[in-house]
């Protein structure tokens, strides 16, 4: 434990030294010390659009309806009270961003209209939710550079992917698991200039251009969960020809995300590498999500060892230039100790050369003492993978780390953190709430993961 021990310390000490100061970063002053986050928001709604009318609430209509929903006086109606329940969320999910002041940030699980064309739903998370203090333990920021992404969830794909005989049917026969297009979709939030000519993505690349990988086969014999369905028999391609031709390697989007960091003359571009693979799980009886989770993870590591066969949606082949400075980040719906799918690619990115191993192996590791509170004494809560190795490391509430920040080996890392307070930290409300639990309504199921780096 002596090095968790270690990394707890810098992560306080980090905290303390960072709070005061991360509001909007002039791009002339020197910055010695940046912070790097990934968060899943569970910002997912049910329907389209119901996320965007609940950013779009001035704080003058977000107080008259929390006031109306905790009077419980039956004024409100069933939509009203939902809405009122997702704008408790957002607040809590914009105190965490407060007290934890990244100045770049991936936001997973944050709607968009499936082609993330605009930035208005972002610009109203700013301006009615991170602009106004929302504990008087914190205080409000902003950011000014925004990003959003295309997304291939509830993006219909045209065939029949789940093999039940009917096209478009439902979220299974997307190219990404989805119930709209959009659903689940990320963006990123930046205090520093995006050099957004140079963003690649690789929403359009095609899993079969993956060198090694194939149309899954069907293995998984007798699982009454997974039925091999008419037509086919143990050992057949699960997708027809044209739809595996099809198929892209992305769930969701890959995305080079190019952040220039000026001190004085100096610049420092980082490039954000964020992602959100599909989870492993709910697979059909060729195993496709874990096969597919593997693969999503895996081409990270060949685009930073700069291979040749990746294009991206402009075009353009090649991995990462040599020599690049990088941070991986995303849900990445894989933890390399335990959990259903295949761990293979997320230990190879984890041990890899071209990876700070103290992020990864070693000292700076993120951790937090909520998670293993959380495993120990909470049992009704995290019921899920209590068994787990290095508890303290865990992201989310299934008990896995899946949330990820990997820099390169060429990144100074000095201290990182998983938010997750435990009941005698302060933030513990954000977390944990009497009626809900831990439950994704008092903020997420996922944790804010955060590193920090010296620039020298």
């Amino acid at each position: 434990m002596k090095n968790i021990s270690k990394s707890l310390l810098a992560a306080a000490i980090s905290f303390g030294l960072m709070a005061g100061c991360n509001s909007q970063h002039d791009s002339e002053t020197p910055t010695p010390m940046v912070r790097f986050a990934t968060f899943n928001l569970s910002f997912d709604r049910t329907a389209p659009g119901m996320l965007s009318g609940e950013l779009a609430l001035t704080r003058a209509e977000q107080d008259a309806l929390l006031t109306r929903y905790q009077q419980g006086d039956g004024s409100l109606g069933k939509d009203e009270i939902t809405r009122a329940k997702d704008v408790q969320q957002i607040r809590n999910i914009a105190e965490i961003i407060q007290r934890t002041r990244p100045d770049v940030f991936l936001l997973n699980e944050f709607d968009n209209d499936g082609k993330g064309a605009g930035t208005a739903d972002l610009t109203a998370f700013n301006d009615n939710y991170l602009a106004h203090a929302q504990h008087n333990e914190v205080t409000a920021i902003r950011y000014p550079v925004l990003q959003n992404f295309a997304t291939n969830t509830g993006l219909m794909s045209g065939h029949d992917l789940n093999l039940d005989g009917k096209v478009g049917s439902g979220p299974d026969d997307g190219w990404g698991f989805g119930n709209y297009h959009g659903q689940y979709a990320f963006a990123v939030m930046s205090q520093y200039p995006i050099d957004t000519k140079q963003i690649r993505t690789f929403q359009h690349f095609k899993w079969k251009d993956m060198p090694g990988e194939q149309n899954p086969v069907i293995d998984d014999y007798n699982n009454p969960n997974a039925k091999i369905p008419s037509g086919r028999q143990c050992g057949d391609a699960w997708y027809d020809d044209a739809a595996w031709q099809a198929f892209p390697l992305s769930s969701k989007n890959h995305a080079d995300v190019p952040v220039r960091i000026k001190r004085g003359n100096q610049e420092e571009v980082i490039h954000f590498l964020v992602s959100h693979p599909t989870p492993p799980i709910f697979g059909n009886a060729a195993r496709h999500n874990v096969k597919h989770n593997r693969a999503e993870v895996a081409f990270w590591q060949d685009y930073v060892e700069t291979a040749s066969y990746m294009v991206d949606d402009a075009g353009k082949a090649g991995g990462l230039p040599q020599g690049a400075k990088f941070v991986i980040a995303g849900d990445l719906n894989a933890d390399p100790q335990i959990g259903d799918g295949d761990l293979t690619a997320i230990q190879d990115l984890h041990n890899h050369v071209l990876v700070n191993q103290a992020v990864t192996n070693g000292a700076i590791i993120p951790v937090s003492q909520g998670g293993p509170e959380c495993l120990a004494s909470q049992p009704d809560q995290c019921k899920r993978n209590n068994n787990r190795p290095t508890p303290e490391r865990i992201t989310s509430s299934s008990g896995l780390q899946l949330d990820h920040l990997l820099p390169s080996a060429n990144l100074n890392a000095v201290a990182s953190g998983v938010f997750w307070p435990a009941s005698f930290e302060p933030g513990y409300h954000l977390v944990y709430d009497a009626k809900l639990g831990i439950a994704k309504g008092v903020s997420s199921d996922h944790r804010l993961v955060w590193v920090d780096f010296k620039l020298d």
